[in-house]
């Protein structure tokens, strides 16, 4: 499942929208996480459904925190009368449900899991920030980003745990998959820098002067990545337009950030995709108004 479908369909314009589609969202993850606890239990494999209810008990840790803090900034508990559209998934529950039934399974590969979904969480309320309709919700979803980071991160620590638990050898292909991932994305930001600055010359006013700052932000990236990648292309850069360019490195700033098994690379793959999605969701404004 794409992380980009968790975009939502549109701007969120109250707080007591963005408290609403939180608590669902936190409500779905706790429901399915629970249905996936007691499908291992019946499958006879107890050791994964414990692992699931202990997720499941976490959801519904955080759906009581947005609940609270709805409470206290606008008076009242979530309401899902306050959605005007239906809430993009963030579970992947398809992927769950096999990991459920599957012998083969293990705590790493459902933490892994967990912290996609995790992930996926983080992409949508950074989109929900930069196309914010009013400033508080806007540092309202900001903060709703930064818990969800805080998530990926309990669960990435966890997920280590499991991994030396299980003494597994760390792949050698998976380390080159991440400097290879990283040298497609320098070259193309680089390659998206010089599209947004043509696109800058047929703009005017504001518009321009974001496309400019875009460019410029995109050779930044470019050179933040560099020392971090394997100085090759990584096989997979194409000619694409802006759109489709910035849209490919929000996924690949999240996979390289879900592969990272070094807490600094996964965190800074999290900042560069933070500013991935922002520059991703003004170019599809832009697309939608012209």
């Amino acid at each position: 499942m794409s992380l980009l479908k968790t975009a939502p369909p549109g701007a969120v314009r109250s707080l007591e929208e963005m408290f609403a589609i939180a608590h669902a969202m936190e409500h779905e993850a706790a429901t399915r996480y629970a249905e996936l606890a007691v499908r291992a239990r019946t499958e006879g494999i107890p050791e994964l459904a414990d692992l699931f209810e202990r997720l499941a008990e976490e959801e519904r840790g955080h759906e009581s925190s947005v609940a609270q803090w709805s409470q206290q900034r606008s008076g009242k508990l979530p309401d899902a009368a306050d959605i005007r559209w239906d809430v993009p998934e963030t579970f992947d529950e398809e992927a769950a449900g096999e990991l459920a039934v599957s012998r083969s399974a293990s705590a790493y590969r459902i933490l892994s899991m967990a912290v996609r979904n995790e992930e996926r969480a983080f992409a949508f309320w950074s989109y929900v920030a930069a196309e914010a309709a009013t400033p508080d919700v806007r540092a309202a979803a900001e903060k709703m980003a930064h818990e969800e980071l805080g998530h990926v991160s309990q669960l990435r620590r966890a997920r280590r745990q499991a991994y030396h638990a299980e003494r597994a050898d760390r792949p050698r292909e998976r380390v080159w998959s991440i400097v290879d991932r990283l040298g497609g994305a320098a070259v193309l930001e680089r390659r998206l820098a010089r599209r947004l600055d043509k696109l800058a010359r047929r703009l005017s006013g504001d518009g321009q002067l974001r496309a400019l700052e875009l460019a410029a932000q995109s050779r930044t990236m470019a050179d933040e990545i560099a020392p971090m990648s394997s100085g090759e292309d990584g096989g997979a850069v194409e000619d694409v337009d802006a759109a489709a360019a910035a849209e490919r490195l929000v996924e690949d700033y999240l996979d390289v950030g879900d592969l990272a098994r070094e807490e600094d690379v996964a965190l800074q793959a999290q900042s560069l995709a933070k500013r991935a999605i922002s520059r991703l969701a003004w170019l599809r404004t832009l697309a939608a108004d012209t």
